[in-house]
């Protein structure tokens, strides 16, 4: 369980066994990456060597990600400035850290234009509960990213990147397909004199990534069980 003792992770900071205590944790335990962490080892296009620019935005990202997705007190964060930082999806209205916190990790990051009658899966509704249980029963080893290219160092911060898992559980009614699901985008962060986060853009249509979710045939019933009772041993990137 991962709320045993916790091993430092190759690709994230502040999760080694002294930095995780006191720690208030979204799901009760700090996340384990051990299965993601084994996904991305073995579909990764790129390996960056030791302490270069992109090694370093890479981890970045994923300890940046791993603090959205898991941690629940402003006093917690260690990548980001909780009273600066905003996070925005394709140029929309910016989010500050507070309201991130109450939509969870996924809605934030599929925010859409289109109509509700249109939407397979809909940020509008969703809880950050709900849109984790459906995810994550989605992907049960995790949703991996890769830095694909780092096009500026910091302050300002802008890469291309890759995320991608395997649909191997069912996704809101729709069976799973055992296939790949993958998306590409950029982003830009933008970090303080201190080397804190202050601002997230993304750019990357979430279509790309809902299209792979709900191509199979619908199932009868409700189909989405939790693959586990642990939800912090199934993460993203």
């Amino acid at each position: 369980m991962a709320s045993q003792s916790v091993d430092k992770d190759k690709y994230r900071n502040y999760l080694n066994a002294e930095e995780v205590k006191n720690i208030e944790w979204r799901y009760g335990a700090p996340p384990n990456y051990d299965v993601v962490n084994k996904l991305f080892e073995e579909g990764r296009t790129k390996i960056w060597p030791p302490g270069s620019l992109e090694e370093s935005v890479q981890n970045l990202v994923k300890t940046w990600e791993m603090e959205i997705f898991h941690k629940t007190s402003l006093d917690d964060f260690k990548t980001l400035d909780p009273k600066k930082y905003t996070f925005s999806l394709n140029g929309r209205k910016a989010l500050t850290l507070q309201e991130v916190g109450k939509l969870g990790g996924y809605n934030p990051l599929l925010q859409t234009s289109l109509p509700e009658k249109f939407r397979g899966y809909n940020p509008d509704k969703e809880t950050a509960d709900s849109s984790h249980r459906s995810f994550t029963t989605t992907f049960p080893r995790g949703f991996a990213l890769e830095i694909f290219q780092v096009y500026s160092g910091p302050p300002v911060i802008v890469f291309k990147f890759r995320h991608w898992g395997y649909m191997e559980g069912p996704f809101k009614g729709h069976a799973p397909t055992g296939e790949i699901v993958q998306f590409y985008g950029m982003a830009i962060f933008e970090l303080d004199e201190q080397e804190k986060i202050v601002k997230v853009e993304f750019f990357y249509d979430p279509g790309e990534l809902l299209g792979g979710l709900l191509k199979s045939e619908s199932l009868d019933g409700s189909a989405e069980e939790p693959s586990t009772s642990c939800p912090v041993l199934r993460n993203t990137g």
